[in-house]
C-alpha cells in the first residue's frame, strides 16, 4: 500500500515500487504488472487511470468483493479500465483438468454444432465425469486437489474451508446490521433451492420477514459475485429485460460444488450414484444456471400460472428460447410443449438432460454436459442487420 500513499502519478507509483520491491525493473513497453487483492487499496484502483496513461507499463489487478467495494475508491478510473468478471471453472475447463484429449473435447462440440449424437460410450463416461464435476464444482484449488486425489471427502472439506471464508468476508466488508442480515441470505440458499418452488422467499429467511429487510441483503450476495439472480419475466418477448419481475426470482449459489457441501453428509454420494430426489434436481438447475452466467448471458425464467413453469429463459440465436433441465432420461414435460404449441412466437427450446443430442419438434435435445456450448452469439446483431439492408 505504501506505494499509492500519496502522490499517484504513474512515474512516483513506479519510483515507490523500485524501492519497494527487491531487483525491480522496468523495461518501457514491456513489462506487466499484477496487483493483486487490490479491494485493499482503494488508492491503488484509482491509480490506475495513470498507470494506463503513461504507456510504460501495463497493469493486471484482481480482487474478491470488488462489486461491493466501488464506493471505498475517491476517484474512479472511468474509461481506463476492463474489466472481467472470473467464474469457476466450467465443465469444458473440467474436462481440460481431468485429462481428457482435445480430440474429444473438440468431438463434442461439432456433435452439438451439427446435432448430431455423441459415440454413446463416450456419452456414458462424459455423463458419470459430468456428475463428478457436480460435487467438485469449479473452485480452482478443490479441483486441483481432487484431481491430484480423487478423495471426495477432502473435497467437501476444501469446500466448506472456503464457504467460511466467504462468512468472514461479509462480516469483514459488509457494514454494520447488514453482516448478520447477508449471512443469513446467504445460508439460504441450500434450503430456498430445496423448496419444491424454488423461488427465493424471505420468509425463508426469517418467518415474518419481508424485503423491506433483506433486500439489500441479496443484491450484496449478487453484487459481490457469491450469488446469481434469475428474474421471472411475465413475456416471452425482446427485450427479455423489459419483462423482469423485480420481486419474483431465484437465487443459485456461484458454484454448484459449494452448494452441494451446504447440504448434509450423503449429498455428494447420492449425487455421483446418479440418485435424484427434488432437492437434486435443483443443484442441476445451479450448474446450468452458473454455466449460462460464466456464458454471458442475463438469465431468466418463466412462470405464467401455477401449473407452467420453464427453468430458464435466454436470447439463443437471436431467438426467444427456454432451456429445460432434466437430472435422468425421463423428459416428459407438459411446460416445455405447452410453451411451443402455443405459437406465440417461440419456435424452438432446448433441453437439457441424460439423453443424448437429437432434435425433434422444434425441441434441441443436449446432454448434460454440452450447457458449456450454449453460447450467445456475437454475430447475430451483424446479421440481423445485414438482413435488413
Amino acid at each position: 500500500m505504501e506505494a499509492f500513499s500519496s502522490d499517484l502519478s504513474a512515474d512516483s507509483i513506479l519510483s515507490r515500487l523500485s524501492l519497494i520491491i527487491p531487483d525491480f525493473h522496468i523495461v518501457d513497453g514491456n513489462t506487466l504488472i499484477f496487483l493483486d487483492e487490490i479491494q485493499e487499496c482503494p488508492e491503488a484502483r484509482t491509480a490506475l487511470k495513470f498507470l494506463a496513461e503513461c504507456k510504460r507499463v501495463d497493469v493486471i489487478s484482481s480482487g474478491s468483493l470488488l462489486g461491493v467495494k466501488y464506493k471505498d475508491v475517491s476517484s474512479y478510473p472511468v474509461g481506463y479500465v476492463e474489466y472481467l468478471t472470473m467464474y469457476p471453472l466450467d465443465f469444458e475447463e473440467f474436462m481440460l483438468a481431468s485429462g481428457l484429449s482435445e480430440s474429444i473435447i473438440k468431438s463434442i462440440a461439432d456433435s452439438f454444432d451439427n446435432r448430431t449424437p455423441v459415440d454413446s460410450f463416450v456419452h456414458t463416461k462424459l455423463l458419470e465425469l459430468f456428475r463428478t464435476y457436480i460435487v467438485v464444482g469449479g473452485m480452482p484449488n478443490v479441483v486441483e486437489h481432487y484431481i491430484v486425489t480423487k478423495n471426495f471427502q477432502e473435497v467437501i472439506n476444501m469446500q466448506r474451508a472456503i464457504l467460511k471464508d466467504y462468512e468472514l468476508d461479509i462480516v469483514r466488508y459488509a457494514k454494520g446490521s447488514e453482516k448478520q442480515k447477508i449471512r443469513a441470505c446467504f445460508l439460504s440458499i441450500p434450503k430456498q433451492l430445496a423448496k419444491a418452488n424454488h423461488k427465493f422467499q424471505y420468509s425463508a429467511v426469517e418467518k415474518g420477514s419481508t424485503r423491506r429487510k433483506y433486500g439489500t441483503s441479496i443484491l450484496w450476495l449478487s453484487d459481490a459475485n457469491l450469488a446469481l439472480f434469475c428474474y421471472n419475466i411475465s413475456r416471452l418477448e425482446f427485450p427479455l429485460s423489459a419483462y423482469k419481475e423485480d420481486d419474483d426470482f431465484k437465487l443459485y449459489l456461484c458454484d454448484t460444488g459449494l452448494l452441494v457441501s451446504m447440504y448434509e453428509e450423503g449429498t455428494a454420494k447420492d449425487l455421483i450414484c446418479g440418485e435424484f430426489g427434488l432437492h437434486k434436481g435443483a443443484i442441476y438447475e445451479n450448474a446450468i444456471a452458473q454455466q449460462l452466467a460464466a456464458n454471458g448471458f442475463p438469465i431468466y425464467f418463466y412462470k405464467p400460472s401455477q401449473t407452467l413453469e420453464i427453468d430458464f429463459v435466454i436470447r439463443f440465436d437471436n431467438e426467444v428460447t427456454p432451456i429445460e433441465v432434466k437430472t435422468g432420461y425421463d423428459v416428459r414435460s407438459k411446460s416445455l410443449s405447452a410453451i411451443l404449441a402455443k405459437g406465440n412466437g417461440v419456435k424452438k427450446a432446448i433441453r437439457i438432460s441424460a439423453r443424448n443430442v437429437g432434435e425433434e419438434n422444434g425441441i434441441i435435445s443436449i446432454p448434460l454436459y454440452m450447457a458449456y456450448l450454449i453460447k450467445p452469439d456475437s454475430k447475430d446483431f451483424l446479421t440481423l442487420v445485414s438482413n435488413h439492408q
